[in-house]
């Protein structure tokens, strides 16, 4: 009976010392984005404000292939669209709801050595538009990240596309319909309000 109390609290101090790694990780990733953000500068960077970090938003998700799919021009903010296509559906579980979600990849981009490999993950959720930027958010994944037909989404690391600090400078890609999630994810960059 010891022993087991023993093993239990040394597990307990296990995944408490892991929560704390990840947290520290992932604090370190948001100064960093902060730091080198490329359109917020100087005091600006006070209003930036983010979710508290929770690992229960990273999440595992199994990664569907779709090889053959077709080249779309998706939708932006302002007068260019962007040409995708969809490299895989990624099917997860939060909030005990099934989410299926695609992911893209940019032919513009694929084009440059050091984005070839990058996946673009956006999307709305229902913070959208209260909590977080109404024309949704962004998550990067790569290639290389993919396992044995899962990847790691970790939507603490969700991001605001430049568009939710300049309006119609940019031209962000807005999220198309099969993006868009009945589910809450309370993780990430918020909107950014100045002066809040």
């Amino acid at each position: 009976m010891k022993t087991s109390f023993t093993c239990l609290l040394l597990l307990l101090f296990i995944h408490a010392g892991a929560q704390d790694i990840y947290k520290d990780t992932m604090q370190h990733y948001i100064d960093e984005y902060v730091r080198n953000h490329e359109v917020i500068k100087g005091d600006e960077k006070q209003y930036f404000r983010f979710y508290p970090i929770n690992e229960a938003y990273k999440v595992n998700a199994k990664l569907i292939r779709t090889p053959n799919s077709n080249w779309f021009m998706m939708e932006t903010s302002g007068t260019m669209k962007k040409t995708f296509r969809t490299y895989a559906i990624l099917e997860f579980t939060i909030h005990d709801t099934l989410v299926k979600l695609p992911v893209y990849q940019s032919q513009g981009l694929m084009a440059m050595e050091q984005y070839k490999s990058l996946l673009f993950l956006p999307f709305t959720d229902l913070t959208s538009g209260e909590e977080t930027y109404a024309a949704g958010r962004y998550i990067d994944l790569w290639i290389t990240d993919i396992h044995n037909d899962s990847i790691i989404i970790d939507f603490n690391k969700a991001y605001n596309p430049y568009c939710a600090y300049v309006a119609g400078k940019y031209n962000c890609p807005v999220p198309p319909k099969e993006n868009q999630l009945q589910v809450s994810i309370p993780a990430g960059e918020k909107v950014f309000v100045k002066g809040n």
